[in-house]
C-alpha cells in the first residue's frame, strides 16, 4: 500500500480499512503521522486552541464484583477499606470542586453487587437537589450493563431514569479494548464489546453526550486497537444527525503497579513516547467523524503530551482535582490550572478552558 495515497485518503476525511489502518500505524514514518495527523486537526480545530477543563472525579464505591486483572483499586465485599461514599463526603468534595473553580463531577464506581437503578437515581436527585448547576459525568457502558442485569431492564430504560436524575453525560469508561478475545483475558466480569457499544448507541439515541476511550498496552495486538477504533467510527457513524454522540476520544497506556496482570502474570507496560504519539496520530486518522481527540497527560507526562498536541491532539483533559484508579497503579503527573494553562502555551497553542460540550468558557474568578 502507497502511504501518499493513504495519507490522502486521510486528508480527504474518508474512513481507512482495518489493513490500510494497521499499515499506516506499524510502517508509516511517525513524522509523517504527525504531520498529517495535525493537518486533519487543523480541518477539525482551524484555531491554534487547546481546551482543558476543572472537573473531579469521585469515586462511587471501590466495592466491586468485576475484578478487572488491570485495577488495583476494587476491592471485594467484605474486605478491609470498602467504602460507598456518603453524601457529606460530596457535598465537602463538590463544595472544593467549586472552590477551585469547576463544575464537572465525574462519577465512577465498581459493579456493587447490590446497588440498583434506585440507589443511583436517589443520588443523582440530591445531588442536583443541592447543586444544580453541576454537571454530572457519571458511570460508563459497563456500570449500565451492571444496572440493567440487576434490574432486568433495557439499556434505554435504564438510560432514560438516570437522565431523569440528573446524568448530564455518559463517559466512556471501560472500553478498554474493544475486543471479546482481550476482554475475556484482562476484565471478563466486565461487559462485552457488544455490550459496551450497544449502550452507547442507546445513549446517541437519547442525546446523552458520551466520550470514548482506549487503555492500550496490555495483551492487545495492534490489529485489535485499530479494530477498536473502526467500532468507535461505526457508531459515532450511526448515530442521530441531532445526537452529540463521541465529542471526545481519549486513548491511554496500561498503568501496571501492583495489578495482577504484572504480578501474577508479567504483563507490563511497555509503551514508549513514540508508540503513544502515534496512537494519538492513528486516532485522529481513523476517527474523521470524532471533533476532538484528547493527549492523557495524566498517564505519559507533560512533555509527551505537548507533542500529541502537534500530532493530532487539540485537548489536555482536566486538571483532575482527583484521581484514584490509575493514579493507583502508577500515574503519577498532577497539573493545577496555571500548570495546565502553562504546559499548552509552552507548546505554541492557546489554552482555553471548556466545559463538558466542549463549548469554550470563562476562566472563573478565582483563576483570574
Amino acid at each position: 500500500m502507497n502511504f501518499d495515497t493513504l495519507y490522502k485518503k486521510a486528508l480527504d476525511l474518508e474512513f481507512l480499512s482495518l489493513e490500510e489502518g494497521l499499515h499506516l500505524y506499524e510502517k508509516a514514518p511517525v513524522s509523517e503521522l504527525i504531520l498529517v495527523a495535525n493537518e486533519l486537526r487543523k480541518k477539525h480545530k482551524p484555531d491554534r486552541v487547546v481546551t482543558w477543563i476543572i472537573d473531579r472525579n469521585v469515586n462511587i464505591t471501590n466495592i466491586c464484583i468485576s475484578r478487572c486483572q488491570f485495577c488495583n483499586f476494587y476491592r471485594k465485599e467484605g474486605d478491609p477499606g470498602t467504602y460507598i461514599t456518603s453524601i457529606e463526603e460530596y457535598k465537602h468534595k463538590i463544595e472544593e470542586l467549586l472552590a477551585h473553580g469547576g463544575e464537572q463531577l465525574l462519577l465512577q464506581g465498581g459493579h456493587h453487587p447490590k446497588l440498583g437503578l434506585q440507589y443511583y437515581t436517589d443520588l443523582f436527585k440530591e445531588l442536583k437537589s443541592y447543586y444544580p448547576n453541576v454537571k454530572l459525568h457519571a458511570l460508563g457502558p459497563p456500570e449500565i450493563v451492571h444496572i440493567a442485569r440487576l434490574e432486568k431492564k433495557s439499556y434505554q430504560y435504564i438510560l432514560k431514569k438516570l437522565r431523569e436524575a440528573g446524568l448530564d453525560s455518559l463517559p466512556g469508561a471501560g472500553a478498554e479494548i474493544l475486543a471479546d478475545r482481550v476482554r475475556k483475558l484482562i476484565s471478563r466480569g466486565k461487559c462485552s464489546a457488544l455490550q459496551w457499544l450497544n449502550v452507547m448507541r442507546e445513549a446517541h439515541k437519547l442525546d446523552i453526550l458520551t466520550s470514548a476511550t482506549m487503555m492500550f498496552g496490555h495483551v492487545e495486538t495492534k490489529e485489535e486497537r485499530i479494530q477498536h477504533l473502526i467500532n468507535i467510527r461505526q457508531v459515532q457513524s450511526e448515530k442521530p444527525a441531532n445526537s452529540y454522540g463521541f465529542k471526545a476520544f481519549i486513548p491511554w497506556p496500561f498503568q501496571d503497579e501492583g495489578t495482577e496482570l504484572r504480578d501474577d502474570k508479567g504483563i507490563i507496560n511497555t509503551t514508549n513516547a513514540e508508540e503513544y504519539i502515534r496512537t494519538i496520530a492513528i486516532s485522529r486518522i481513523m476517527l474523521p467523524n470524532v471533533e476532538n481527540i484528547q493527549a492523557s497527560w495524566l498517564t505519559i507526562g507533560k512533555d509527551i503530551a505537548q507533542i500529541c498536541l502537534h500530532a493530532g491532539a487539540n485537548d489536555f483533559g482536566s486538571i483532575m482535582i482527583e484521581e484514584n484508579v490509575v493514579s493507583a497503579a502508577g500515574a503519577s503527573y498532577t497539573f493545577n490550572a496555571e500548570g495546565i494553562q502553562k504546559a499548552i502555551i509552552e507548546a505554541g497553542l492557546k489554552p482555553q478552558l471548556r466545559n463538558q460540550k466542549y463549548e469554550y468558557i470563562n476562566l472563573p474568578k478565582v483563576l483570574t
